[in-house]
């Protein structure tokens, strides 16, 4: 198992369809990403958050970029379920982070995920960006769909347990539903962790389709 180095890494774009997406998809990578470099600038949108859902949004975020000395949050209200047909609206979003400063990473839906508003954020994300590293965070769901990733993030205890806890707390409108609990999370990390040979046995997983190989002589 090969490990590149996110060293050079000054800004990350989060991407979500829905309030607690990229928190489930890519909470731990981002505690990992901020642990060691508190001056990344993170810039974290979701598209689909209103009311009690925009709420969560918003105190999930200050959690998880609490140690972050950069932040800007997004929540837009497009209706849950519905990206497809609302799809000039979000283009229109899309284009407008066009125009703000490039990140480094963006962190978004994993293109073939079976939920048409993740697959609709996953197309605009490669319609829009050229230039930046693209991984594809994955959701567990009903419909299932969970490929097989090929870039993981090792998680210690602590920093799981982190994400866990803020999940369970912030987003009290979702834990009525039956796969939204500690054991479906800690299951995925799990199953990802086994398969990168993790040390400690837990990993978030992503896709990533391309990335460019460098020794570094153009720095």
């Amino acid at each position: 198992m090969h490990t590149f180095r996110l060293d050079h890494v000054n800004r990350v774009l989060c991407l979500g369809a829905h309030a607690d997406d990229i928190e489930i998809g890519a909470g731990g990578t981002i505690l990992n990403l901020l642990a060691e470099r508190s001056d990344i600038a993170v810039h974290w949108v979701v598209f689909s958050g209103s009311d009690e859902r925009a709420g969560e949004a918003r105190r999930s975020a200050e959690r998880f970029l609490q140690d972050c000395s950069d932040v800007r949050v997004d929540v837009f209200g497009f209706r849950d379920g519905y990206f497809p047909y609302v799809g000039l609206e979000i283009k229109d979003q899309f284009e407008a982070l066009k125009k703000t400063p490039s990140p480094d990473v963006i962190l978004t839906h994993h293109s073939e995920d079976r939920h048409q508003d993740h697959r609709l954020v996953s197309e605009l994300t490669w319609n829009t960006f050229r230039d930046q590293l693209i991984l594809e965070y994955e959701i567990p769901k009903y419909d299932a769909g969970l490929g097989s990733p090929n870039v993981f993030m090792e998680l210690d205890e602590i920093t799981f347990q982190q994400k866990l806890d803020i999940l369970m707390e912030v987003f009290s409108s979702q834990r009525s539903k039956r796969w939204f609990n500690t054991k479906t999370f800690e299951a995925m990390a799990r199953l990802r962790g086994l398969e990168s040979n993790a040390g400690t046995g837990l990993a978030e997983g992503f896709h990533c389709k391309k990335s460019h190989l460098s020794f570094g002589l153009a720095e």
